[in-house]
């Protein structure tokens, strides 16, 4: 009897220590589990086998993966050989190869990086520079001419280009209005003209009101009663204008050496001989310097 209930006892003991076991925590490493003082077998097959689920369930999402990634690739490799075929269509449309294409391109951004270029000028660089402004929107019509141009890769930065010249454009400023008086009674003249206070109050500006109506007065020694001059806004001579001045004196020497040399030929009135001209013109006309 006494047996009897020593095994029952056993049995008690046994149960309540199985129910008290406590679970795997199977977040450890295998180091860190050897170190667990309650780490049994039966907790290490636990870990095992829930390790061994999880490897099977990534390798299988894995497999999807993959097989995803193969089937995308397939498309995309679809979808480059239409496009190649699109562009080749293209090409053989307008006539062009693919020398034809790079040759564009590389000629296109020239053209862009000219364009950044004149970007960065200030307001008054960019006036005196309208030639090469100019240049720039001859070499755009040459590429619209080009059937090339009207590629989709091409077309958005032709418009772009064309855009941003017509901003590159600057016109002289209009200034004030002169209508020339005779010479008897106003002794008018680019030298005088510009002398006057109202205009510039100094005489040697005169290049000025010439290049501002080179539309009307050819030679600054003529300008002619009623004209009516538009007067630059005052400030320093451009380049255009020192230039412009420059090669009028110039003329004016290699006309008194020509003089000099040929004392028997008709000479050139007396104006220009003088340093600063403002002599009385012939009826006609009016010396404008």
């Amino acid at each position: 009897m006494k047996n009897l209930l020593f095994v029952l006892l056993a049995g008690i003991i046994l149960s309540s220590c199985a129910s008290f076991r406590r679970t795997a925590d199977c977040s450890l490493t295998e180091e860190q589990m050897k170190t667990e003082p309650y780490t049994s077998k039966d907790q290490g097959d636990e870990c095992i086998n829930e390790w061994t689920l999880k490897v099977k369930d990534l390798n299988g999402k894995l497999q999807v993966a993959t097989d995803n990634v193969t089937r995308l690739q397939g498309q995309v490799d679809a979808e480059i050989a239409a496009l190649k075929k699109c562009n080749d269509d293209l090409y053989a449309l307008i006539g062009a190869s693919d020398a034809d294409i790079a040759a564009f391109a590389q000629r296109l951004g020239a053209l862009e990086g000219k364009i950044r270029e004149m970007k960065q000028l200030s307001d008054d660089a960019l006036l005196e520079r309208q030639v090469d402004v100019y240049a720039l929107q001859l070499e755009l019509n040459a590429l619209r001419a080009i059937k090339i141009s009207v590629l989709p890769q091409f077309y958005d930065r032709m418009i772009a280009a064309g855009n941003d010249i017509k901003g590159l454009y600057r016109e002289k400023k209009r200034g004030t209005e002169y209508i020339v008086g005779t010479w008897a009674e106003n002794r008018d003249c680019l030298w005088n003209i510009s002398a006057k206070p109202e205009i510039y109050g100094d005489p040697f500006q005169w290049p000025k009101i010439w290049q501002g109506n080179t539309d009307q007065i050819r030679n600054p020694d003529i300008i002619h009663p009623g004209q009516r001059l538009v007067i630059p806004a005052a400030g320093p001579k451009t380049s255009e204008e020192m230039k412009a001045e420059r090669s009028y004196w110039r003329k004016k020497r290699a006309a008194m050496n020509k003089a000099e040399i040929m004392p028997g030929t008709a000479t050139a009135p007396a104006a220009t001989t003088e340093v600063k001209p403002a002599e009385k013109p012939a009826e006609a006309s009016q010396k404008g310097k």
